[in-house]
């Protein structure tokens, strides 16, 4: 089962981008391209866990659909190139999640798409990769249903890995990230615990050393 996830963004190469990483990382995806499509989707289609909502858009904008999503307890994330300071106070106003303004940053993206999903309690609380299963509610480790023990930074680093499937993350992303901005260790330490999961979850084809760069989980 995976989040659905609305994209609602006339741009077509911007939404073909979107589209695709929200694809790799694990979310089902629907693309429209105007906000009177968004609507029939909404009302046709209306299990969305989320919408990414562009402001200006031909048919009705994204400020005018703001109350069917609410209607429908779609969360919504503005993706918008309107950055002035009044549209920001009237998207967050209206009830939005979060509001990002373009040229965005896709990591950043996907993470606030997740924090999202965390928050409104709408994220899947499994994530299977081959024959392991990933349970986020409980923190269990399943593999061909027999539980494997992983350390808490283990854990923490494959969860980011299963949660960003097909992303390539730099030793010192993954460092920042599941470590904490703070650690003054090495690179290596990544490493080593990439090397702790590849032998316990028998991912060795499944977590890929991506040169002079870091890793990436594929699915």
């Amino acid at each position: 089962m995976k989040n659905r996830i609305l994209v609602v963004e006339d741009d077509t190469a911007i939404s073909e981008l979107i589209c695709m990483n929200l694809t790799v990382a694990g979310y089902e995806v629907k693309a429209v391209f105007d906000g009177d499509e968004a609507e029939k989707a909404v009302r046709t289609q209306g299990d969305f866990d989320l919408a990414l909502l562009d402001i200006m858009l031909p048919g009705k904008d994204g400020f005018e659909l703001m109350e069917l999503m609410q209607k429908k307890k779609i969360p919504v994330i503005y993706l918008t190139a309107k950055g002035d300071v009044g549209s920001k106070i009237r998207g967050l106003r209206s009830g939005a999640e979060d509001y990002i303004v373009k040229p965005f940053e896709v990591l950043e993206l996907l993470v606030r798409v997740e924090k999202v999903l965390e928050r409104t309690g709408r994220q899947i609380s499994r994530i299977n990769v081959a024959d392991v299963e990933i349970n986020l509610t409980e923190h269990v480790v399943l593999k061909n249903g027999e539980e494997i023990s992983l350390k808490p930074l283990e854990y923490d680093l494959l969860v980011l890995l299963a949660k960003n499937k097909n992303v390539a993350f730099s030793r010192e992303q993954l460092l920042s990230d599941v470590w904490g901005s703070d650690y003054l260790g090495e690179t290596r330490t990544v490493d080593v615990h990439i090397g702790q999961l590849r032998k316990k979850l028998g991912f060795s084809e499944v977590i890929k050393t991506i040169p002079k760069i870091g890793y990436r989980l594929e699915d």
